[in-house]
């Protein structure tokens, strides 16, 4: 079987370029990794990539469900999972690529999170925090939790996803161990190499400012006023993602514009920190300059890795 190549890493490393750029030469597709990418109609405050940014290279796992929908790590398996099967009988090595470390690692390894067991008490424990504290503030404090023992998934989880927060939680008491290192241990689905755009991290605090006030001019503003419109409650899953949260903020409670701006840039810079020490922990993980993106030797050095 041959490997599936993962480009991963942190928001704003080019992974779509240089997942694109792979694909054309080796003549095959992409899986997106990304939670946010799989909601249709967001598409400024994802960066989601354009026709002419995947020159022609088949994309899947995008716009794949509605805004007011919940899309789960298991909804993306079950969708993900077909797709990168069928690549590789017709013998093409899937790309997989995007910042979801949970969404990769659903897919590469056989039974993720599956093997620590469960605890009625545990989720009885945390479910009493949001019947004692109101489902707002008890989620909040969840995540507070979340971020003190297991920063890593804490960076991934949104507040609200209170489901997934507790189960991080609850396989943190059982086995004494992150969710985040569980993969440590797992036997991979299929052989795969992994691979992130290394830039130091002044350059990519730069690159998210820039991408940032780029969204903002592109129109943002008018996206999620639009999402709300249509019906989209400032609740649902996609609505806690970063920017649409803190425009939300914008819109509903009067945050000056020019503060919502700087909280989305250093919110992604802080997810972006995280997402840099999550993926740091990959199997198989290869980190490729900037400077050498599509650089042929670079890519050909890649060819003879996968």
């Amino acid at each position: 079987m041959k490997n599936v190549i993962v480009i991963c890493g942190a928001t704003a490393t080019s992974k779509t370029k240089f997942a694109v750029a792979l694909a054309e030469k080796l003549n095959t597709e992409v899986v997106s990794a990304d939670c946010m990418l799989v909601y249709r109609g967001l598409d400024i405050g994802t960066a989601k990539p354009t026709k002419e940014e995947m020159r022609g290279v088949p994309h899947h796992l995008i716009d794949v469900a509605a805004p007011n929908e919940r899309f789960s790590v298991g909804d993306y398996r079950t969708a993900a999972l077909p797709v990168t099967e069928k690549l590789l009988a017709e013998g093409k090595q899937p790309i997989i690529c995007g910042g979801t470390g949970f969404y990769i690692d659903s897919l590469l390894y056989e039974s993720a999170f599956g093997s620590a067991g469960a605890s009625e008490e545990i989720r009885a424990k945390y479910a009493a925090v949001l019947n004692d504290a109101g489902k707002e503030a008890g989620a909040a404090y969840l995540h507070r939790l979340l971020t003190k023992v297991d920063p890593e998934s804490a960076a991934i989880l949104h507040v609200n996803d209170v489901k997934r927060v507790i189960r991080a939680l609850e396989i943190y008491e059982l086995t004494g161990k992150k969710k985040s290192e569980q993969n440590d241990t797992k036997t991979p689905r299929f052989p795969f190499r992994a691979f992130a755009v290394g830039f130091p991290r002044e350059e990519l605090y730069r690159r998210i400012d820039s991408r940032v006030d780029d969204m903002f001019s592109r129109g943002l503003v008018g996206e999620v006023e639009g999402l709300l419109k249509s019906g989209v409650s400032p609740s649902a899953q996609c609505m806690q993602g970063i920017g649409y949260k803190e425009v939300i903020d914008g819109i509903l409670n009067g945050v000056p514009w020019d503060v919502v701006k700087e909280t989305v840039k250093q919110h992604t810079r802080n997810y972006a920190k995280r997402q840099l020490t999550y993926f740091r922990r990959m199997q198989n993980l290869t980190i490729i300059p900037h400077e050498v993106l599509e650089n042929d030797e670079t890519l050909q050095f890649m060819e003879n890795l996968i």
